[in-house]
């Protein structure tokens, strides 16, 4: 084929030959000029056949190509201000490769139920190809921020043989028929391990939590992006959130604001995000809540209604640290100054969307971290391997985990975090 390219390269190629493979996305005729909008994944272009300017029967396939039949087009390249992406093909050849049946997602409104039954052609929607390139570059700026820093990447175990996050949310399988199995909570553990052989390590892959919940915020299945540091303490991850937040934000602003353009999501917030982000005590939190009328009795953990009410009184996001320790998972410290309270960290997002990260300094005393397990019913004997960390070498240490999806959510302005994942994992939902 002749000069074969991508639609978003177009604007190199004007006044060029180029040769396009990709879908048919809409069309439209007006006599002897009709119009091809075609798509390739990497944008739209609008492709214009004049009668005579074209072999007869390339005109003729216009009137048999239906919406997101394959094919493949040779046209000379053209500015047109007007046109989609600014370009557009005079076409001299049009080669369907396949003609699709009654395409099922038509345009116009359709319910939420149907568009996600349809997932895997919803996805060919210009709203939805925008968020997926969004995800990519955040996680691509995310391998980048840790391995500027000279992190290493642990790949942690999706089967672990107990819980992290605790036993009421986990995925429970057989393991060869004789043996429980467990879809991992957190990678958090195993990159306990690995930072006490690298430093500086983190992971990035699917999560799974067998949370009983249908809002906005929650799936069963998500990526979660973890680190974990040796001789580091709570402050230190405190600093490395913000860093890395900010640096996503960044990266996004400079290379994806075609995609939120497309996504109406202004700006101006996401302009904002520059440190320092305020920080408040779990203490302090309760007290700016009573205030806006939200009472929460001290002990008790921050629910979505009291995260949105403190994320939407700033304009960027906000550290809420020392919780409660009751209220808080086994492996985190407590804070030498109030032992009531745990050395940890949540960050939430503006605009109301609510925790995004989620960190601690770890209990790297072993008789403490065997008294913890106690206190929350864990099985000593699946954690000897953990316990292990605090009796060859321990020191302080700290981490945190930041849920992809919700910070997908929040840069795209997306109501819900369904969209934010190719294929969403629910309660009620297994397919596509």
């Amino acid at each position: 084929m002749t000069n074969l390219t991508y639609i978003e390269d177009l604007s190199a190629k004007a006044g060029q030959e180029v040769t396009l493979q990709g879908w048919l996305y809409n069309k439209r005729s007006s006599g002897k000029v009709r119009f091809l909008i075609l798509r390739d994944g990497t944008g739209l272009v609008q492709s214009v056949m004049v009668k005579g300017k074209i072999p007869e029967a390339d005109f003729a396939a216009f009137d048999r190509l239906t919406q997101e039949s394959s094919l493949w087009v040779t046209g000379l390249v053209r500015a047109e201000p007007r046109a989609p992406g600014g370009y557009e093909l005079d076409l001299t050849s049009v080669h369907p490769w396949h003609l699709a049946q009654d395409y099922p997602i038509a345009p116009k409104e359709h319910g939420v139920d149907f568009l996600l039954n349809h997932r895997h052609l919803w996805l060919r929607s210009p709203r939805q190809q925008a968020i997926l390139r969004v995800r990519d570059e955040i996680i691509r700026a995310c391998r980048d921020f840790f391995g500027e820093r000279r992190f290493i990447l642990v790949d942690t175990p999706i089967f672990t043989p107990t819980a992290c996050e605790g036993t009421t949310t986990l995925f429970e399988t057989d393991y060869f028929g004789d043996r429980k199995a467990y879809l991992t909570q957190s990678g958090q553990l195993y990159l306990e391990a690995a930072a006490m052989a690298l430093g500086k390590v983190y992971c990035f892959g699917p999560t799974f939590r067998a949370e009983k919940s249908k809002t906005r915020r929650h799936l069963t299945e998500f990526w979660m992006l973890e680190t974990e540091i040796a001789f580091a303490e709570l402050e230190d991850i405190m600093a490395l959130a913000e860093a890395l937040i900010c640096a996503i934000i960044q990266r996004v602003l400079a290379t994806r604001v075609k995609e939120l353009t497309a996504l109406e999501r202004p700006l101006g917030p996401l302009e904002a995000i520059q440190p320092p982000f305020p920080r408040l005590s779990y203490t302090a939190a309760l007290e700016r809540l009573a205030a806006g009328g939200h009472q929460v009795p001290w002990g008790e953990d921050l629910g979505a209604p009291e995260e949105s009410f403190l994320s939407e009184s700033f304009d960027r996001p906000v550290l809420i640290h020392r919780y409660p320790k009751n209220c808080k998972a086994f492996y985190m410290k407590p804070d030498p100054g109030d032992p009531r309270t745990v050395l940890c960290v949540d960050v939430l997002a503006p605009e109301g969307v609510g925790e995004i990260v989620g960190g601690s300094q770890r209990e790297d005393d072993l008789e403490a971290l065997l008294e913890r397990l106690e206190e929350h019913h864990l099985p000593r004997e699946p954690l000897e391997w953990y316990l292990d960390l605090r009796r060859y070498g321990s020191v302080p240490h700290s981490g945190f985990g930041l849920g992809l999806e919700r910070l997908v959510a929040w840069i795209c302005g997306l109501h819900h975090v369904r969209e934010a994942i190719p294929f969403p994992r629910l309660m009620d939902r297994l397919a596509p």
